[in-house]
């Protein structure tokens, strides 16, 4: 089996985290800051094939709304996340991917696990340290 990052990508069901308060048939689309480093606006949508994936994306989210886990369509090519796949996780484990189309909103997934608190200020400390720390870069 090849190691290949361009080998066949998941079929799916593919979810996306978010704050937003979204309708079935709403798209979602690039060219929003980065929850991560709000100075970039990013050209990708980004998903994942884990619900609770994405359940830790909305709970990261920038905002002050909900989080919320859309099942959403890819309405174009994908790739797999070059964030994760590259710099940290080689095969794609965390089924991370990402598109410069947009994604059509299925419906609102709401059986997705929820973080303590502890567990979420944890992941809120590393991505302070991303942040503050000038040679991460996001793959955009």
């Amino acid at each position: 089996m090849s190691d290949a990052l361009d080998d066949a990508l998941d079929e799916g069901p593919f979810f996306h985290g978010t704050k937003a308060e979204l309708a079935p048939g709403d798209l979602l689309t690039a060219g929003f800051r980065s929850n991560y480093r709000p100075e970039v606006v990013m050209n990708h949508i980004y998903f994942t094939a884990l619900r609770d994936g994405a359940g830790l994306a909305a709970e990261l989210a920038a905002g002050d709304g909900e989080p919320r886990v859309y099942l959403v369509e890819p309405t174009g090519p994908f790739e797999n996340d070059p964030n994760v796949t590259d710099k940290k996780f080689p095969g794609n484990p965390t089924r991370s991917y990402r598109s410069a189309d947009p994604l059509r909103i299925v419906e609102e997934v709401t059986d997705w696990t929820r973080l303590t608190p502890e567990a979420l200020q944890t992941w809120r400390d590393r991505l302070a340290a991303i942040r503050d720390d000038e040679h991460a870069e996001i793959i955009n």
